[in-house]
């Protein structure tokens, strides 16, 4: 009996282990009900690596306050927002007496000209085809032009060293003067400089803020008018709401506190296809500096030539105002040309430029405007990044 048993429970035994044997063999049989695959056991391995699924990462979605298509719509509501980058970034859609109009300055050379008369008095009443462009004295095809006040983006930069602490009133009523002249709709920054740059007043047209900014007087130091410039023009190229941008410097000395110099400051301009620059020298009373004043008025010359704009050397403080409504009637009074280059961007190099204006009912006139730039998009020269975001203790 004993033997029986020992049969019996043997076979109990076989039929409680069957059931989980079975399972695990064949867990795809049943797989709404069958229990996962216990950790210790060995998976099917897939027949190529590309049977695994990748992992799911979260889903990036494009922010959608962003124009994301690179097609300029034919409504122009629909191009009034693009993203940084996108290729409509640098259209600007005007209003003009109730009529809009969409424009384009990519790839664009723009000019801004002011055209004088034999008798030097300012013409006022010419055409589109009374202008003729040229670069490297190729004829280029004018795809733009106007001849009306637009408002600027205008930075005004004020010498702040020692010598001019007593030139410091009548010089900050001019540029108040300037401004008040100029177009209600402008803004304008003010950079009190010295051996450094110091943004005084950020863009504003609020004229009591610029007063505010231009009190900022501590005469002390050398003169770093170069790195002044250099980052007032990198002010404008990043921060200007206006297309049109202009620089207005005031200073009664040679720079000798700059880390640029002369060539280098020119060269950041023209790369950035920058600032026209109007400068006054008060350079009077300095005769016996010989060399010094002649190298101060040299340098001031060349930074308005080269940009198209003016330099002024009066022989007292009592012109510095009329000055400053000359500079605010020639800005207002210029014509705006744009035109695409015959020469590709990408062979760079430096491009010079000539505008020549003929009308029958005037005599010779002669044009002002930059004498030349760089194509965008080559490498810029050293530039000062910004200047001081805040004035120095004690102003």
């Amino acid at each position: 009996m004993r033997p029986c048993g020992n049969l019996r429970l043997l076979l109990c035994f076989l039929l409680a282990a069957a059931p989980l044997s079975l399972t695990a063999q064949a867990p795809a049989s049943a797989p709404q009900t069958a229990p996962q695959t216990p950790p210790q056991q060995t998976a099917p391995v897939p027949a190529t690596p590309a049977a695994v699924p990748a992992p799911q990462l979260p889903e990036s979605q494009p922010s959608l306050d962003a124009d994301h298509d690179p097609i300029v719509s034919p409504d122009a509501a629909d191009n009034a927002a693009v993203s940084p980058g996108h290729p409509n970034t640098n259209q600007e859609i005007k209003r003009n007496q109730g009529v809009y109009t969409l424009t384009r300055d990519v790839d664009e050379v723009v000019l801004n000209c002011t055209v004088i008369d034999q008798d030097g008095h300012l013409v006022q009443d010419l055409a589109q085809s009374d202008f003729h462009v040229f670069e490297d004295n190729a004829l280029q095809n004018i795809v733009a032009f106007s001849h009306s006040d637009v408002p600027i983006s205008l930075g005004i930069l004020v010498d702040n060293s020692g010598s001019m602490r007593d030139k410091r009133p009548a010089v900050n009523t001019a540029a108040l003067d300037l401004v008040r002249a100029s177009n209600p709709d402008d803004e304008a920054f003010v950079v009190n400089f010295s051996d450094e740059a110091f943004l005084d007043q950020d863009f504003t047209s609020d004229l009591s803020k610029l007063r505010e900014g231009l009190s900022h007087i501590e005469s002390r130091g050398g003169t770093a008018l170069y790195d002044a410039v250099i980052a007032s023009a990198d002010q404008l190229s990043h921060g200007a709401r206006r297309s049109k941008q202009v620089i207005l410097i005031i200073t009664d000395g040679e720079d000798n506190a700059s880390t640029l110099n002369l060539e280098q400051t020119v060269r950041r301009i023209q790369d950035l296809q920058g600032p026209v620059v109007y400068s006054i020298g008060l350079l009077f009373g300095d005769e016996d500096k010989g060399q010094e004043a002649h190298r101060a008025r040299r340098a001031l010359q060349l930074l308005s030539d080269e940009t198209g704009g003016l330099a002024f050397f009066p022989h007292s403080l009592a012109d510095v105002d009329t000055i400053a409504a000359e500079v605010a009637k020639d800005i207002r009074n210029q014509y705006t040309i744009g035109y695409h280059s015959t020469k590709a961007a990408a062979l760079g190099g430096y491009r010079a430029v000539r505008v020549d204006a003929h009308a029958a009912h005037h005599g010779k006139m002669s044009v002002r405007t930059r004498t030349g730039y760089y194509p965008r998009g080559q490498t810029l020269t050293p530039r000062k990044t910004s200047v001081a975001e805040s004035a120095p203790s004690g102003k």
